[in-house]
């Protein structure tokens, strides 16, 4: 357990890491949600690649540092893709965050993600009925660390208060805002930022909290100037360029 000033700290040193080092994160990613999750690593210092090519995705991926597997355009190139990238991310030791998106809407998709859980990834990031679609259980008590220790990885699981557990670790981050969920891409953008921050902090439960933390910091920032949902989307860009530590230190809500 980590208090809020400690974790304030840990975010801001995640987040300067990031900055200093412009790590490669490899993201394969709804094809709506591209744009707005380069951007967003962009902002906040990384270096996105996005291609899912046949003869390109294995080399793009061996040259990365982190890996996003996101599920929310399931198509076929895509899969394929996914299958790549997977194993050599493997082969190459890297961090990858399984995102699967909509599982709870569709069985294929459904059994698909726990076929990739079953790769062992690093963090896997979701909501509350993509986990019960995983997991078979509802998100309640000690469900999430049950799930981290029985698949080995970080759940990091997301709602109007985000829990981010290994197991014996865990820790409940209550930042954000409302419009956050009114933005296509948000969450993906979020997840990505996590593989950014999982590319420069060896503990990984360490790099996915900081990450949410620091995500949901900035959406309050972004917030305070926001007239809806499209002025929003802009300033959480300009949000998380900014983040600072004094910033993260003032606002970080956790227990």
């Amino acid at each position: 357990m980590h208090a809020p000033i400690e974790l304030a700290d840990i975010a801001a040193d995640v987040l300067a890491r990031i900055r200093e080092r412009a790590p490669r994160v490899h993201c394969i990613t709804n094809s709506v949600a591209q744009q707005f999750t380069a951007n967003m690593l962009l902002a906040a210092g990384a270096v996105p690649s996005m291609t899912i090519s046949a003869d390109e995705i294995g080399a793009f991926v061996a040259g990365a540092d982190a890996l996003l597997v996101n599920l929310g355009t399931s198509d076929r190139e895509r899969k394929s893709a996914i299958e790549v990238a997977v194993k050599t991310a493997a082969e190459k030791e890297l961090p990858w965050l399984l995102d699967p998106v909509f599982v709870d809407r569709s069985p294929t998709r459904a059994q698909f993600g726990r076929t990739l859980l079953a790769a062992r990834p690093t963090v896997v990031r979701l909501n509350h009925a993509e986990f019960a679609a995983l997991s078979g259980n509802k998100a309640e008590s000690d469900a999430a660390a049950r799930f981290a220790r029985a698949n080995a990885t970080i759940v990091a699981l997301t709602g109007g208060v985000d829990i981010v557990s290994d197991g014996p670790r865990h820790i409940a981050i209550a930042n954000g805002d409302p419009l956050m969920a009114a933005v296509t891409a948000m969450g993906c953008a979020g997840a990505a930022f996590v593989c950014g921050a999982l590319a420069v902090q060896a503990d990984a439960w360490l790099a996915t909290l900081a990450a949410l933390a620091a995500f949901g910091v900035a959406g309050e920032v972004a917030a305070q100037a926001a007239q809806g949902p499209g002025s929003f989307a802009v300033g959480m860009i300009d949000a998380l360029h900014r983040l600072d530590r004094a910033t993260l230190r003032a606002r970080i809500k956790a227990s």
